[in-house]
């Protein structure tokens, strides 16, 4: 009798309320939402790898249930396992696509527990990345009313593409698509080049996000290590650059030639002068710093499970809040400086309507990205009738938050004695290192990279490996090779290309082809095309949409 009350499942490290990497909380509707119930060893992440995870009796039942399911096809439910051979609701364990695994706790209606405020800020929280330290300096590339109607329209586009994503499933008929996410309905409609293009725009979607950071990290540690080296041997240090005087100094970095800002400084107090040279060497932006953090996350890389670090995940929150108040704070003392000229410049403004403006457009559509994982976002909303609701809620934040950002950055940007087009593609470069809410916010988003890094670097892994070689750890030489790869990539761009402006431009428009604007536009345009009811507006209409998507991806070749 012992053995008939034993639990198929036995735990997977921590406690019940460690919920996975992304904090979602999963409460399956019904029975069909447990099938399969058994995950593989190999694919549960845990802390003790000793620790037994599967029974010998799951195992078992798991293959039983597996071998008769395939006897049939999916539409076919007359083999499909019944309830009674499954566990108990308290012994249910279901498998997180990001590689943890977690108990069940009840089987209440609705998807999961989260509700509609949870499932609109996890949204954000997703969204909210580093693209917004780029959107003043792209509201100045097209201009600032262009900017801000740009904002508004990409943000109105990639929702009605997402909502498009978020409805795809519903539209494949006589299949369960409930577990399926939109790889899954690319590689419905288009078969093995569908599941490998979306594999690949995932990879560059990725590997560009983890190029961004690294050229962020190196900046930010180099702005922090000189703001503590300096502090500590009491130098005051002088940055060689345009700026403006005062207690809230503002400076232009960039050089006419367009080069990013660099690291040259004077010292004007007396001390050990050639210590202060010794250091500039060696802690030096784009020469030195970048190849320092190689020694800290190459190993966070290697680690088979990043689970620890998504504990920090709350500071991407604090980072942006913190962004909100010190952009409000620095408003409040520069004061507002606008001069509105719609297609003529001079010294200090620009005016607002420029040709450049497909840079901001394809930073607007990474910055608005988040299709390749809303489903799985939305399926633990515990009122499912209100997913689109609560994804436009989620919309209209970040485009609110994009918006009083980049306004504000560019409006009170201090133009003269400065000109606008000294707007830094990462707007902190424009307040010096000894600045100490800067500081603050350098240290705030550098801890915050640093665990998010590993996490990014695992789901390439996952996505990459797992498809190859069909498992995401297949030895350590080859996540090393695949880690080194990435991590050249991150030290390339840092040493020889640290702008973080076009690497999100690019990456963005060239992900956001297939994610955003071809694939959603495409199944739907099928789907209505087998149903019988596809009309002339909506062929132009989608087509149109492609269009722009494609249009996008060039001028950024151009500009």
């Amino acid at each position: 009798m012992e053995e008939d009350t034993k639990p198929l499942l036995v735990p997977v490290g921590g406690d019940e309320s460690n919920y996975g990497i992304m904090n979602i909380q999963f409460n399956p509707e019904d029975f069909k939402c447990k099938r399969p119930f058994h995950v593989e060893p190999t694919n549960i992440v845990s802390v003790n790898d000793d620790m037994q995870r599967v029974t010998d009796e799951a195992s078992a039942m798991n293959k039983r249930i597996h071998y008769y399911s395939r006897l049939t096809s999916p539409a076919d439910r007359a083999l499909i396992a019944p309830d009674h051979v499954l566990p108990a609701p308290d012994e249910i364990y279901v498998y997180s696509p990001l590689g943890t695994a977690f108990k069940v706790d009840s089987c209440a209606d609705g998807y999961g527990k989260n509700s509609s405020i949870v499932t609109i800020f996890m949204i954000w929280n997703t969204m909210m990345g580093t693209s917004i330290l780029s959107i003043p300096w792209g509201i100045k590339q097209a201009g600032f009313t262009s900017g801000i109607v740009l904002i508004l329209l990409m943000g109105i586009l990639t929702l009605y593409c997402c909502y498009r994503v978020v409805k795809s499933r519903k539209m494949i008929p006589l299949i369960d698509t409930s577990n399926w996410e939109f790889p899954d309905v690319c590689k419905y409609y288009f078969g093995s080049f569908g599941q490998w293009s979306s594999l690949l725009f995932s990879m560059v979607s990725l590997v560009g996000a983890m190029v961004v950071y690294w050229v962020l990290m190196s900046n930010f540690l180099f702005n922090t290590g000189k703001f503590i080296y300096n502090f500590v041997h009491d130098i005051n240090v002088t940055d060689i650059v345009p700026g403006t005087n005062g207690s809230n100094k503002v400076i232009c970095p960039s050089t006419a030639n367009g080069h990013p800002p660099q690291n040259r400084s004077m010292m004007f107090s007396s001390g050990n002068s050639t210590g202060f040279e010794l250091f500039e060497e060696w802690w030096n932006k784009s020469q030195t710093v970048p190849f320092y953090l190689v020694a800290v996350l190459l190993p966070l890389l290697n680690l088979k499970s990043p689970s620890f670090f998504a504990k920090f995940n709350v500071l991407g929150t604090v980072s942006v809040v913190y962004l909100v108040f010190l952009v409000t704070v620095k408003a409040a003392h520069l004061g507002i400086h606008l001069e509105y000229t719609w297609f003529t410049e001079n010294d200090f403004f620009v005016p607002e309507f420029r040709i450049l403006f497909p840079q901001l457009t394809g930073v607007l559509t990474l910055a608005f990205f988040i299709h390749n994982c809303v489903i799985t976002l939305l399926q633990n909303n515990r009122n499912q009738e209100n997913n689109v609701r609560d994804l436009s809620v989620a919309y209209f934040l970040v485009g609110l938050t994009y918006l009083y950002v980049g306004v504000i950055i560019f409006a009170s940007f201090p133009s003269p004695p400065l000109s606008k087009e000294c707007i830094e593609q990462n707007f902190l470069d424009n307040f010096p290192s000894d600045d100490i809410m800067s500081f603050v916010a350098r240290i705030f988003l550098l801890f915050q990279m640093m665990t998010v890094y590993p996490l990014l670097g695992y789901l390439a892994r996952v996505q990459l490996l797992r498809q190859f070689f069909g498992n995401a750890y297949p030895s350590i030489f080859h996540v090393l090779v695949l880690n080194v790869a990435i991590v050249g990539a991150g030290v390339a761009m840092a040493r020889f290309y640290p702008n973080i402006g076009g690497i999100i431009r690019y990456s963005g428009a060239t992900c956001g082809l297939a994610f955003v604007f071809v694939y959603p536009s495409l199944i739907y345009m099928i789907s209505l095309r087998r149903a019988g009811q596809l009309t002339w507006p909506a062929l132009i209409i989608h087509i149109f949409i492609i269009l722009l998507g494609l249009a996008n991806l060039i001028a950024q070749f151009l500009l």
